[in-house]
């Protein structure tokens, strides 16, 4: 029988987001002690990780102690600017579509459960802000990332602490059958306490695991063409042989935390993980084929640099950013059109400022400090704290300020148009040409310029650019 580890989100005294006066680490604590003890009446064994290991350390505490069959999941709380944003979604990793049947299975079965809450979706760990989850990506186990519901929300976080138990047995639902779907077998019932022997025997040493294996080949194709070699199936992700990456122009020796993995005498790697190399990584299930891509419709060395061209149409920067929220354009539907001619003039690249956006507002949700009359998309003034920042007459007016101080980062060159931006001025010229410069210096979050970089994928993806 497989086992089951569950984790509460943000250990190591990280307390993750807040709201109402309790923390996102307290709620997951106290959801994960009333989802341990009844999986365990079931007959499950559970392995629950210490609330005081950090991610990295939570990811090598379940590999070290991982069995075939077994399964993981995190829970946590997420949070956002706009308090009117609730619900729960649950993230795989992307590409794995046997995954994305198990998430959407657990997403379900608590929803059912537990109508009140909302349903976000079940979603590729690429949708995540920064464009991966180390959980969903690094356990060697399947594993999922729910984020239960939202601390930011008054009714979401009232059914966190309300309905605790029956959140917590709906979990358990879901994780039973997912359990029984990876590993085949179901616990036994679970046995009374046994009276005492009066001549105890030693305990037996515990069964040798079984090697590693055997993996279901998989065929690979490259540019349209089929690669001699195969690949092989691990836990519904699709490992390709490490030399084949080399002919791929990718250097992994730069990234410590790909897991590589030998199979009779091969290494491998997760093809996912090539996205991050800008390959474009794609599965035909109806012939068990990765399909591999290094021709791309975008320069991938020039994929991160703001002063560049940009690679969408209009239609396709709508489509996106409707994709995730329906009603974006109500207010500003020329925002595509303003973004593309705007960024044209100062030579910047339309689809970073685009993304931008979409980070800074939520894909035009709002919901912040800045408020939409403002024209202000990115944010510009606003330090928090209730402070709305910069105002501007339009939305052409507030895209341009945007822009003209993307080019004050990027570049050394003079604006094109009148100066807008009412913080031009204090920019050291030229000192963030690429999207990950903007981190710690457009704003304070360190990840600022991965959350654009992954929002940027994102949307060449959904215009399958890549």
């Amino acid at each position: 029988m497989g086992r089951i580890f569950i984790s509460a989100g943000h250990g190591a005294g990280d307390p993750g987001s807040s709201g109402g006066g309790t923390t996102e680490a307290q709620q997951m604590i106290l959801l994960r002690n009333q989802i341990v003890p009844i999986l365990k009446t079931r007959g499950y064994e559970v392995l629950s990780v210490p609330d005081d290991l950090n991610l990295v350390s939570t990811i090598q505490w379940i590999n070290k102690r991982y069995r075939r069959g077994d399964v993981a999941l995190e829970i946590h709380a997420d949070s956002f600017g706009n308090p009117n944003v609730r619900g729960t979604s649950i993230f795989y990793i992307a590409g794995n579509e046997e995954r994305k049947k198990h998430a959407q299975d657990i997403l379900l079965t608590l929803l059912r459960r537990v109508p009140q809450l909302k349903n976000r979706g079940a979603k590729p760990d690429t949708e995540a802000g920064v464009g991966r989850l180390g959980f969903c990506r690094n356990v060697i186990a399947p594993s999922l990332l729910m984020e239960v519901a939202f601390m930011s929300n008054s009714q979401d976080r009232s059914l966190l602490i309300n309905n605790r138990r029956e959140i917590a047995e709906a979990i358990v639902d879901g994780l039973a059958n997912w359990s029984f779907q990876v590993s085949g077998t179901k616990p036994k019932p679970p046995k009374p306490d046994p009276k005492p022997d009066p001549d105890p025997k030693p305990d037996p040493l515990p069964e040798p695991e079984p090697k590693p294996g055997p993996y279901p080949e998989i065929n690979i194709e490259i540019n349209t063409k089929a690669y001699q070699e195969k690949g092989i199936l691990i836990n519904g992700n699709a490992y390709i042989p490490v030399d084949l990456v080399d002919q791929l122009g990718v250097d992994l020796t730069k990234d410590p935390d790909i897991r590589l993995v030998q199979y009779q005498s091969i290494v491998y790697v997760k093809a996912i993980e090539l996205r991050d190399y800008n390959v474009s990584v794609n599965w035909n299930a109806d012939t068990d084929t990765v399909l591999l891509s290094t021709i791309l419709e975008i320069c991938p060395g020039q994929i991160d640099r703001i002063m560049s061209h940009g690679n969408t149409t209009e239609v396709q920067l709508e489509l996106f950013l409707k994709s995730n929220n329906e009603n974006a354009l109500k207010d500003f539907p020329d925002l595509p059109k303003i973004y593309r001619e705007e960024a044209e003039i100062e030579g910047v690249n339309y689809d970073i400022a685009f993304c931008q956006m979409c980070i800074e507002t939520g894909f035009l949700s709002f919901g912040g400090d800045v408020k939409p009359f403002q024209n202000n998309f990115a944010g510009l003034g606003a330090i928090g704290g209730g402070a709305q920042g910069a105002s501007f007459p339009s939305a052409r007016i507030g895209a341009r300020a945007q822009i003209q101080h993307l080019k004050a980062y990027a570049s050394l060159q003079p604006l094109v148009q009148a100066l807008v931006d009412p913080r031009f001025r204090f920019v050291t010229r030229g000192i963030a040409p690429l999207i990950s410069q903007l981190s710690g210096r457009w704003a304070a979050d360190l990840s600022y310029g991965d959350k654009i970089m992954a929002t940027l994928r994102r949307l060449y993806e959904s215009a399958g650019l890549l």
